[in-house]
């Protein structure tokens, strides 16, 4: 049998059924136990991906004014709740920078190479300039003339050359092919985690990804009061409103950056910043301008000045990752 009948009471509350649906707890009278619908249910509790689903997504990239407008005004059982598409799409989101992640970043023996013999050219080259600028001091100096500016341009030369030498030296380090990292705050604190998380950079990498998946819904509180400034003057505008324009905003975001991440992935960079620059901006505009019944011009700056809470909230939320993956 691929279903269980229960005729009489329900088998999830013991309510006694009147129909196809238990009227205490909403579950159908009729408990399936086959194994394709025990699929059925991992999808549909994933995400309610059936109808909602359907109807959701595709509003959420091209009327995400709308989809929200109507979700607030009551229209609840029509689409995903924006928290749970909230959650759905962070941790899409991290899946698809694991996944892609550890393939862009790898660095084969033949680019690890060719870098080496650009410093090594580069090496040479600083090297010529110093041998130079020693010869021109030198000479004015044998001459009696003023050397302050050979000398400056021997520093120069000399610092030059250091740096790249040192630039040299990683490449055949356990850090090979990557950056090198500086601290120069001269905050204590700060320059200490910076040396952590550049002593440790796959450590770091992984606890920034597991703190970034956690605390995800930090974004909310810390962008609320700033979306509410753009509206204090609105009385018809609750924090209830702000919080899902925040939630669909942000899951957008989240569906932006995997689209971005698959994009670097098959090294279409170029593709992928315009996607940033021209994207967000559009996508902010359009959601303003439905949610909260704004004319153009209204809709048109307050979209500019989200844009720079954003990147604000944007950075604040980054530093407090990086105190915690620093720990």
């Amino acid at each position: 049998m691929s279903a269980t009948s229960h005729p009489f009471a329900c088998a999830n509350c013991g309510t006694p059924l009147n129909g196809s649906f238990c009227h205490a707890c909403g579950q159908r009278a009729h408990v399936h136990t086959s194994l394709l619908h025990l699929g059925e249910e991992f999808l549909h509790g994933l995400l309610h991906f059936d109808a909602k689903g359907l109807r959701t997504l595709p509003m959420l990239v091209a009327k995400p004014g709308q989809l929200t407008r109507r979700y607030i005004d009551g229209q609840r059982t029509r689409f995903v709740s924006p928290l749970a598409l909230f959650l759905f799409m962070v941790v899409t989101m991290f899946f698809v920078a694991s996944v892609t992640d550890s393939k862009w970043r790898e660095q084969s023996p033949e680019a690890v190479a060719r870098l080496k013999v650009e410093f090594d050219a580069s090496v040479l080259q600083s090297q010529a300039r110093v041998d130079r600028a020693r010869t021109a001091l030198a000479a004015i100096r044998q001459q009696g003339g003023e050397a302050d500016s050979a000398q400056e341009e021997l520093d120069d030369a000399l610092e030059m050359l250091a740096s790249m030498q040192s630039s040299r030296k990683e490449l055949d380090g356990p850090g090979a092919g990557q950056p090198r990292r500086k601290s120069f705050s001269g905050w204590k604190k700060f320059d200490d985690a910076s040396k952590h998380v550049a002593d440790n950079p796959d450590l770091t990498a992984y606890k920034f990804k597991s703190a970034g998946s956690k605390y995800s819904f930090l974004l909310v509180p810390l962008s609320l009061p700033f979306l509410w400034l753009l509206f204090w003057r609105r009385r018809d505008v609750t924090m209830y409103d702000h919080a899902v324009f925040t939630l669909y905003s942000l899951s957008f975001m989240a569906l932006l950056s995997s689209l971005l991440f698959v994009l670097v992935r098959f090294g279409m960079e170029m593709l992928a910043m315009w996607a940033i620059l021209g994207v967000p901006p559009i996508h902010m505009y359009a959601q303003l301008r439905g949610t909260y019944k704004l004319g153009r011009w209204s809709a048109l700056w307050r979209a500019g000045a989200l844009l720079c809470i954003a990147a604000s909230v944007l950075a604040l939320y980054m530093v407090i990752l990086m105190k915690l993956s620093a720990q």
